[in-house]
């Protein structure tokens, strides 16, 4: 499932983001939306941080959003090595983010299902750090979809 969604050019090794808004404005930026419809779903994003965080511990974040602006699914990983304050709920700062948006209709309910999936994942993440030291891209990728792969066995 993951496969179709992340691609090397939809991870950054090295954010460099020091907010939660910052964080969400850069791993946004990597779609690179039109100007007003990156506006409208950092906007989301935000209302949607403003209800609870998407810091759901042990260094890891899964902001989500759906917005009518969008027309598929796509989904960014950001690593930050320092880490990130957004108001997880352990209170620490979050290291690795999972950028999930999609549009309101999806007959496919890949949203849905790629939520659930890296939820999994991030349960797995969340038992270990080996992540924090890849260098590449390419080899995250190949990391996560490994994971996922042992995650469907």
């Amino acid at each position: 499932m993951l496969e179709n969604l992340i691609s090397e050019d939809r991870v950054i090794l090295d954010l460099k983001s020091k907010t939660k808004d910052e964080v969400l404005k850069e791993l946004l930026g990597v779609l690179k939306l039109p100007e007003e419809r990156e506006k409208i779903v950092l906007d989301a994003l935000k209302k949607r941080e403003s209800i609870g965080s998407t810091g759901i511990g042990k260094g890891i974040a899964i902001p989500h959003v759906r917005s009518v602006v969008l027309d598929d699914v796509y989904l960014v990983v950001g690593l930050s090595k320092e880490g990130v304050d957004f108001d997880s709920l352990d209170g620490k700062p979050v290291h690795l983010f999972f950028l999930l948006c999609a549009p309101p209709q999806d007959p496919g309910t890949t949203y849905l299902l790629t939520l659930g999936k890296i939820a999994q994942i991030a349960r797995k993440l969340a038992r270990r750090n080996d992540y924090m030291d890849i260098k590449s891209p390419k080899e995250f990728v190949e990391y996560l979809l490994k994971l996922e792969e042992e995650e469907s066995e």
